[in-house]
């Protein structure tokens, strides 16, 4: 017993020293996965509360109940858009009148005197007038809603909201021009000689119109602005083209009868010439509407759909 005493001694402070230390625990990799909860997150930290996972997922829907919640926020944006509009000019919102009426006086003289392009009985100062209208309106309300996006990037990567918000509020401004011009369009009706119709009140529905058909382009030029930084390049020399292939400074009988089809796919088309059919009091042509509202209804569902495909990566590429 006293010459084994320390053997066993020894032996045993041989197998404490090989020990862990208290602090630290031996998990085998059998007992491992027990600590886990089956998404791989630890049962100690789940204990001490719930988690919320954020996962990003694609949404294609319009949310109109989302909308609905923000339109507060929308009021402000178009109020945003028609102060910033005309800041810091001379003129303020003459501009309103002025654009249209130049281009009706150049368009007068080049394609009514000189070119002598008909206009259907009418003076040629209204009818390019009543075309010049609803375009000015598309046209500045496209060209500005396709940048909205990237000249709110700040507010864009910093504060959730609907972004599609933005590209429509860009059409306020160009709404309050357009009414502008259409009052100054009734001052010079009785000038030339064209009387008040009934037929008048629908250029409100008309108007409607037209905004959609701004809405639908400028929602999906401003989701593609934002990827591809070309569009702000391209889309005024697609809008100037575009122009040359509505009847605004002709009628749509101008075409021969096999090509008018063609016309009318353009949903500005038989807007345009529904504007003329109200101011002159002539019949309409509901087919051409019909036809327009069609494609207003496929450009709308198309550029919605691009929107919100593309809206969740807005943040990280803007």
């Amino acid at each position: 017993m006293i010459v084994t005493a320390p053997v066993e001694l020894k032996r045993e402070s041989e197998a404490n020293s090989l020990a862990l230390p208290p602090n630290e625990t031996d998990v085998s990799a059998k007992d491992q996965p027990r600590n886990r909860d089956p998404r791989g997150h630890s049962r100690a930290s789940a204990a001490k509360g719930p988690s919320l996972i954020i996962e990003a997922g694609r949404r294609t829907g319009l949310e109109l109940d989302n909308l609905w919640a923000h339109r507060d926020l929308f009021y402000i944006l178009v109020w945003r858009d028609i102060k910033v509009r005309y800041k810091q000019t001379i003129l303020g919102a003459a501009w309103a009148v002025l654009q249209p009426l130049f281009g009706m006086v150049v368009f007068t003289f080049l394609f009514g005197r000189l070119a002598r392009v008909p206009s259907e009985g009418e003076p040629y100062a209204i009818f390019s007038y009543a075309g010049l209208l609803p375009w000015n309106f598309f046209a500045t309300a496209v060209t500005f809603g396709s940048n909205s996006l990237v000249s709110t990037s700040n507010l864009i990567t910093k504060v959730y909201f609907p972004r599609i918000l933005v590209p429509t509020a860009a059409l306020g401004a160009a709404l309050l021009d357009m009414s502008i011009a259409a009052v100054i369009l009734l001052v010079m009706m009785p000038i030339c000689g064209v009387s008040y119709h009934l037929s008048l009140l629908l250029l409100i529905p008309l108007s409607a119109l037209t905004a959609l058909t701004a809405a639908a382009i400028a929602i999906w030029t401003a989701a593609l602005n934002v990827k591809y930084r070309d569009i702000r390049y391209a889309l005024p020399f697609a809008i100037q083209m575009l122009m040359f292939l509505t009847p605004v400074i002709y009628p749509v009988t101008f075409l021969p009868t096999r090509w008018r089809w063609l016309l009318r796919l353009n949903p500005l088309s038989g807007i345009i010439e529904g504007f003329r059919s109200a101011i002159f009091g002539r019949p309409f042509d509901f087919i051409g509407l019909a036809v327009s509202i069609l494609m207003i209804c496929l450009l709308l569902v198309a550029s919605t759909y691009v929107f919100r495909r593309m809206e969740d990566d807005f943040a990280d590429i803007i």
